[in-house]
């Protein structure tokens, strides 16, 4: 069975039909396909796991391009404690009137930034930052008891933010971080996951998970530090019908 959905916000931001498949199954590549075409595709966004070759190389065969490869770090907080903080900056939940200084941060803080839309030379590279800021803006205003942003302050001033979600009773997540260039270097980064990890134990759970592109071997190297283990990789594919 093909998990196939149509996305409102790609439509919105980059005027084209999109929509976004996980690929499980190397027998379901030309339904995937097949479907597209029935509801009018522009782009297909789909992923795999890394650990399935065969899959990866029949969307490539099919004209499917890479456009990224995602690693994701799991923390097993039922056999690790919580490192302690040590940082004197402030980390807390974000307030109303801080929402559009996060959108500011985020803006500031992706510039430069290089993900599976920035990959893809048909899509506009405004409208691909922009995908970032709307994104931590829409994270604040969307806050539930499942979803919190938090965010650094340094000298009144937000320096940086974080956002959280629960995936499931038992697994919490790291979703979207970011610290403006001007505060960088001053562990908040560090701080935002201890925060995570703390929030998600609090909410829980017995696991947190990040992801980022595997080529961004900084954040890495703070997760590993902290205690956060490989769990898996995806790649990331694009294909156009025009």
């Amino acid at each position: 069975m093909v998990s196939f959905s149509i996305s409102p916000l790609e439509k919105e931001r980059f005027g084209i039909v999109t929509a976004k498949v996980f690929v499980k199954d190397l027998q379901l590549i030309d339904q995937i396909l097949n479907e597209a075409l029935i509801n009018n595709v522009d782009l297909i966004i789909a992923r795999s796991y890394a650990s399935s070759i065969n899959i990866a190389q029949e969307l490539e065969k099919k004209g499917f391009i890479i456009t990224d490869t995602l690693v994701y770090y799991k923390y097993d907080l039922t056999k690790k404690e919580i490192p302690t903080e040590k940082n004197s900056i402030e980390i807390r939940p974000v307030n109303k009137n801080e929402y559009k200084s996060v959108k500011k941060v985020a803006e500031r803080s992706f510039q430069g930034y290089f993900g599976h839309y920035h990959a893809d030379n048909r899509l506009r590279k405004q409208d691909c930052d922009d995908t970032y800021t709307d994104w931590a803006y829409r994270s604040c205003v969307e806050r539930s008891e499942d979803n919190e942003v938090f965010i650094a302050v340094d000298n009144n001033l937000v320096a940086g933010f974080a956002t959280m979600r629960l995936n499931n009773a038992e697994e919490g997540e790291g979703v979207l971080f970011g610290v403006d260039p001007e505060f960088q270097g001053k562990g908040i980064y560090r701080s935002f996951i201890i925060k995570g990890l703390d929030w998600c134990k609090q909410k829980g759970c017995s696991s947190m998970v990040v992801s980022t592109q595997i080529n961004n071997i900084a954040v890495q190297k703070v997760w590993v530090r902290i205690g956060f283990e490989p769990l898996y990789a995806y790649y990331t594919f694009h294909k156009w019908f025009d």
